[in-house]
């Protein structure tokens, strides 16, 4: 991890509320993809922040919101003080000298039909930086500077490995001197002996020029050696953020705990329990009500009743709430309708057949079997709503239909979004390990 102290921390970009949707593409509109939703950080001058998550959480969308190549729906991005978000015309291109990106695949980000030196000396014709010759001289400089060779700017990308092709990537990043680079995983493309290079590359001129990073990455032990917070992001929010030190140490978002345990441990004797999340992320068009991680977390609190429910049936009961919010948001088609006419199976499987892979051979209590015999009479009348109305109703809590504020956790400036922060939920006498 990089070693930077700051007596007095400078922030460089702030962001607060960002808001980046797609809306739909059909003839009537629709509901928008909430890719980022509402997200609010700070990075300060110098330091380098990691952004983690399970891929499609919205990482590269909200690093690609951050420099302008996506429009925010909303919210702001301060850098050094001046809300980007309203910048156009002369304005935004001048902002842009002060804020660049390093993409994931080297590959695709370079065009072959252009020679090395071309593709780095691009961004300075558009400025129109100084002159021609000058330019040409700050490339070589610059090929210098990420270890290549001044004669290699002659030949075409085509003919580099894939770490140099990266190497060359920086250089153009680097050619108008930006204080702000956003890293959209630099090294997962590449060979670990090369990511080495490149990681070492990145923080020796973060030194030298004293660049702040945002640090896009899925190898959580990249992001432990190189980042001096990290951003837990899942469903377009951010779940927790914090020194690295602290947060791998202490996770304190029950979504932070179950990622941290899925890092290999290189110890094969080590007991240590991994946490398997349920299901998969929801769709980020149709995101929950309350908490973004409520539909899959281990630590969600249940209502009073239920609270000494097996573990195992608990999660059964939020696997079939998903089947049916999955199979409310989808339209039926004219072939389910004729089906249904024909007396025929629908196309997402009977109450019976649901039952049957969820519950059977296991022990239901008799409060909970009356409450799925009326979910399945709902939907033996093909009423899934009156179904799910049913289900969240008895099973459902303030994790389901409230959104959770950030909280101050730890011992420094680490907050998480979740409502076991709070004192009416706190366990004292059970810790996190133990509710998963």
């Amino acid at each position: 991890m990089s070693s930077k102290v700051h007596a007095d921390l400078e922030t460089l970009v702030s962001v607060r509320n960002l808001r980046t949707y797609y809306e739909d593409d059909g003839l009537f509109g629709g509901r928008p993809v909430k890719a980022v939703d509402g997200v609010s950080f700070d990075i300060n001058r110098g330091e380098t922040l990691g952004l983690v998550g399970e891929s499609g959480c919205g990482k590269t969308t909200l690093g690609r919101t951050l420099i302008r190549l996506e429009r925010a729906t909303g919210g702001e991005v301060r850098f050094d003080g001046v809300d980007i978000t309203t910048l156009s015309g002369e304005e935004l291109k001048s902002w842009r000298r002060d804020a660049q990106m390093v993409f994931q695949d080297p590959d695709s980000s370079l065009n072959d039909r252009l020679t090395v030196g071309e593709i780095i000396r691009e961004p300075l014709d558009v400025h129109e930086w100084r002159t021609p010759a000058e330019r040409r001289a700050r490339v070589r400089e610059l090929l210098e500077m990420v270890g290549l060779r001044p004669e290699h700017y002659y030949r075409y990308p085509h003919q580099f490995s894939g770490g140099q092709r990266q190497r060359i990537g920086i250089a153009r990043t680097l050619t108008l001197e930006p204080e702000f680079i956003v890293l959209d995983e630099p090294v997962s493309a590449l060979d670990v002996s090369v990511q080495a290079e490149v990681i070492n590359l990145l923080e020796d001129l973060q030194e030298e020029f004293g660049l702040t990073y945002l640090f896009i990455a899925h190898d959580l032990s990249v992001v432990r050696h190189i980042c001096d917070r990290v951003a837990v992001m899942y469903l377009g929010n951010i779940m927790e953020i914090g020194p690295t030190e602290e947060l791998f140490a202490d996770p304190a978002n029950p979504y932070t705990h179950a990622l941290l345990s899925a890092i290999p441990e290189p110890d094969p004797t080590s007991d240590r329990d991994r946490i398997t999340l349920h299901g998969s992320p929801p769709n980020p068009r149709y995101p929950p009500s309350g908490c973004p991680f409520s539909t899959r977390c281990p630590a969600r609190i249940r209502p009073v009743e239920y609270e000494d429910l097996d573990d195992e049936l608990w999660s059964q009961l939020s696997t079939l709430r998903e089947i049916l919010r999955e199979r409310q948001r989808t339209d039926r088609t004219v072939t389910d309708r004729i089906r249904s006419l024909l007396g025929k199976e629908p196309r997402f499987g009977t109450a019976e057949e649901i039952y049957g892979e969820l519950f059977d051979g296991r022990t239901v209590p008799d409060d909970v079997r009356s409450v799925l015999d009326d979910v399945a009479a709902a939907l033996a009348d093909d009423d899934v709503d009156v179904a799910l109305e049913r289900l969240v109703a008895e099973f459902g809590g303030v994790c389901d239909g409230t959104q959770p504020e950030h909280h101050e956790v730890g011992e420094t400036t680490r907050t998480s979004l979740c409502h076991r922060h709070e004192p009416a939920y706190r366990s004292p006498d059970r810790t996190l390990d133990e509710r998963h």
